[in-house]
């Protein structure tokens, strides 16, 4: 995700840290590349030169170019702006109210509408409330089915009534039926098109004028750049959505567009889609998106992706963990398996910081965890608990038994250790990654 901007980005920060002291003429070099970078970026121009004209005048004030960190400063005046632009603050989602609340998705076929409706269902169902969802195309069979389906498979209850020859009917056939069930919210997918076409328009229009909806969320694809704001626009003049969810963010490699998108349209980007499955649908936190796009990562959603993915049994086993006096391979192995049920290792590599990335790829990263556990699963029980044992005639037994090298047994012991360390650190300062107090890195989550 954005790593055409990421690599960008780090050329310009390499510079900055580079320099003791920044001068005016400094400051308006590397914001001239900024501003190339932005561009071929596809950011908006009107964007590129609001935010370069507010980065220059903060950047160039006394107490900056006097600091004994001035390029650090300049990075973080330059995260500010971009978080700005981004929203700012997160906006939640409206869920309260008389049940049941309506929250209404549109946009255009292939935007990812009917995916992201699945998957915001089973977020909010989660949280413990109980969502209906429901499709109001009554023209096209092929998309109920395909909701139909993916509630299904999400175990979240869909409504559909084949008398509704409108979607007013289907709504109104819907909140009826979640009355009588008791649900909390009724989720509404609507008719998508290849354009925006005002026979669509003006059917959306007369269900807001008819149905008192809490969010109307128009659902755009973070791929299509300057598309995406026409598409805005268009729906603005119509139905004047409440707020965004900005789709296939995980494949916009150049990561202008979602910059543009927020800042053109006004409105609040309430999630993000990080990938196809149901559960890669994140809050939009606008000082984590910046941090992304400038290559920083992202390591808070990273620890709340670890928190969820992990049960209340799983936390206790962990945390009765810390208070071994030593990790053997057995834990080792444990933790590697708790790496591969967070997410991919790409999207986890993702989140990550710029310099803690080095040359890792996504098929690299894979690979690796596998070797390392076909050498662990080679071992005797004994010498898992104990690696100590293994000595040189061990450590050819086992890489003939694992297929691979007695060199990369001994980068697993080294890593191992490594890690043993590191662990045994975190124990001494209480730095649970599960503990009330404290998260990863010892950061308040």
């Amino acid at each position: 995700m954005f790593e055409q901007l990421i690599n960008k980005f780090s050329g310009i920060f390499k510079k900055l840290r580079s320099k003791g002291k920044l001068s005016e003429q400094d400051v308006d070099s590397i914001l001239k590349e900024l501003r190339l970078i932005l561009l071929e970026s596809d950011v908006h121009y009107r964007v590129v030169k609001d935010l370069i004209a507010r980065v220059r005048e903060r950047a160039l004030g006394k107490d900056i170019l006097d600091s004994v960190t001035p390029g650090e400063m300049v990075i973080k005046i330059l995260w500010d702006e971009i978080r700005k632009v981004l929203g700012g603050d997160v906006r939640s989602l409206e869920t309260s109210g008389s049940p049941p609340v309506l929250i209404m998705l549109v946009g255009l076929q292939g935007s990812g509408k009917t995916t992201t409706l699945g998957k915001l269902a089973v977020r909010l169902k989660k949280q413990g409330l109980f969502p209906l969802a429901i499709s109001t195309d009554t023209r096209r069979p092929a998309a109920k089915e395909q909701l139909a389906v993916l509630c299904r498979n999400a175990g979240i209850d869909f409504y559909d009534d084949p008398k509704a020859l409108t979607p007013l009917q289907m709504i109104q056939g819907a909140i009826h039926h979640s009355r009588e069930k008791s649900y909390d919210l009724i989720l509404i997918d609507t008719a998508g098109r290849l354009h925006v076409e005002e026979e669509l328009l003006a059917e959306l229009k007369e269900v807001v004028d008819k149905i008192s909806l809490k969010e109307i969320l128009l659902v755009l694809d973070a791929t299509t750049g300057q598309e995406a704001v026409k598409v805005a626009q268009a729906f603005k003049e119509w139905v004047n959505p409440t707020g965004l969810i900005l789709s296939k963010v995980d494949t916009d490699a150049r990561g202008g567009a979602v910059l543009s998108i927020v800042a053109q349209t006004g409105w609040p980007v309430k999630f993000a889609g990080l990938g196809e499955k149901v559960d890669q649908l994140e809050v939009f936190h606008p000082d984590r998106m910046a941090s992304r796009i400038m290559g920083m990562g992202d390591t808070l959603t990273l620890i709340e992706k670890i928190e969820r993915s992990i049960d209340e049994e799983e936390k206790k086993k962990i945390e009765k963990k810390f208070g071994k006096k030593e990790l053997d391979l057995n834990d080792f192995m444990e933790e590697l398996k708790r790496v591969k049920d967070i997410g991919s290792f790409d999207e986890i590599v993702g989140m990550l910081p710029g310099h803690l990335r080095g040359g890792i790829s996504q098929v690299d990263g894979e690979k690796n965890i596998k070797r390392v556990q076909a050498i662990i699963q080679s071992m005797t029980p004994a010498e898992r608990v104990n690696p100590s044992l293994i000595n040189s005639s061990r450590r050819r037994r086992v890489a003939q038994g694992s297929g691979t090298t007695i060199q990369d047994v001994n980068r697993l012991l080294k890593q191992f250790e490594d890690f043993r360390k590191l662990w045994k650190q975190m124990s001494r300062t209480g730095k649970n990654p599960f503990s009330k107090r404290k998260g990863w890195f010892g950061w308040n989550t």
